[in-house]
C-alpha cells in the first residue's frame, strides 16, 4: 500500500502524509519491496517517481488488495466505497464541473476522498500521480483509454466600459487595435488552444496567464478583450459577447484513464460521475 501511494502521488513526502508516516518510513518500505521483488519498482523523473515495468506488476497486486478491502465495506445501500481518487483537470473544468459533481459522489460515499489537481497541459504518457486526467482536445495515448466528456467553445468578450473607452470592433480585422487576454504563448502546451488565435489578426497582448480565471478577471477589469470559455463568460453579467457570428472556436474535454486505474472501484465511480456531465 505504501508503494501504491507513491506510484499515485509521485512523491515520497506526499505518500507519507497520506499514510500518516514519515519520509524515511516510506523509503524503507519501498527498499524492502524492491529487495523482495529483486529489482526497481520506481524510477526518478523530473516530474516525480514513476512506475517501472516491474513496478506495474506490484501495482496489479496492490490494487487487487485495495479493491478487495473496499468491497468489504458495506452499508444498507450496498457497497460503501473508501479511498482516494486523484483527478488532474484544467482550472475551469475542475471548478465548474468536477468539484460539484464529485461532491455529490462523496456525499453518497463519506469514505471517499477526492484530490483535484489544476493542470492545463498535454496528457502525460507515464503519469502515475493521478487516476483520471482531463485534457483539452482529443489526446493520443498509449496503454490508456481516452473518453470524450463534453464540448465547449471560446468566444470574445469585453466590458461595456472597455468598449466605451476603446471602441467596439466591428470585424475580426479590427481586433488588431485591441489587447487580447489569453494564455502565455510560450507556456501554452495545448495545440487546440494554441490554434484559437490563428483566426485572429496580430493583436497586442493584454494580461496573459496560465490561469483561465485570470483571463476572466483581467477582462472584467478592462485590461482588454478576453478569449474566454463561453460557459464561464456567460455567467458574468458584466461581460458582453463580441463578434459571435464571426468567431467561435470549438473545443472539447477528454478524460484519460490508464489500464491499472480502471480496476479501482473508486476510480470507476469517479469516471462514471464525470461522464454523466455530458
Amino acid at each position: 500500500m505504501t508503494f501504491l501511494a507513491v506510484a499515485r502521488l509521485g512523491r515520497y513526502n506526499a505518500a507519507g502524509e497520506a499514510l500518516g508516516v514519515n519520509h524515511s518510513t516510506v523509503s524503507r518500505r519501498i527498499r524492502a519491496l524492491e529487495k523482495a521483488m529483486g529489482g526497481r519498482v520506481l524510477s526518478r523523473t523530473p516530474a516525480g517517481w514513476e512506475v517501472t515495468s516491474l513496478g506495474r506488476q506490484a501495482m496489479q497486486a496492490a490494487e487487487q488488495v485495495e479493491g478487495a478491502l473496499a468491497s468489504l465495506e458495506r452499508n444498507s445501500n450496498g457497497v460503501e466505497m473508501k479511498g482516494v481518487v486523484r483527478v488532474a483537470a484544467p482550472d475551469a473544468f475542475s471548478t465548474e464541473f468536477a468539484a460539484p459533481a464529485l461532491s455529490l459522489l462523496q456525499a453518497e460515499h463519506p469514505g471517499l476522498s477526492v484530490e483535484l489537481i489544476s493542470a492545463t497541459q498535454r496528457v502525460r504518457q507515464n503519469r502515475s500521480g493521478v487516476d483520471l486526467e482531463v485534457v483539452v482536445g482529443k489526446p493520443s495515448v498509449h496503454k490508456a483509454t481516452a473518453l470524450h466528456l463534453m464540448d465547449y467553445a471560446l468566444g470574445l468578450y469585453a466590458t461595456a466600459e472597455y468598449l466605451d473607452r476603446y471602441g467596439e470592433p466591428k470585424s475580426i480585422a479590427e481586433l488588431a487595435d485591441h489587447r487580447i487576454n489569453f494564455y502565455i504563448e510560450s507556456a501554452l502546451q495545448i495545440d487546440d488552444l494554441d490554434r484559437a488565435t490563428e483566426e485572429l489578426p496580430q493583436c497586442r497582448r493584454g494580461i496573459d496567464s496560465t490561469s483561465v480565471f485570470a483571463h476572466v478577471a483581467a477582462t472584467e477589469a478592462g485590461a482588454g478583450i478576453g478569449l474566454l470559455p463561453t460557459f464561464l463568460a456567460e455567467q458574468r453579467s458584466g461581460l458582453l459577447r463580441l463578434l459571435a457570428e464571426d468567431y467561435c472556436h470549438p473545443l472539447s474535454y477528454w478524460v484519460v484513464i490508464r489500464q491499472e486505474a480502471m480496476r479501482s472501484p473508486v476510480v470507476a465511480a469517479a469516471l462514471r460521475t464525470l461522464q454523466s456531465l455530458a
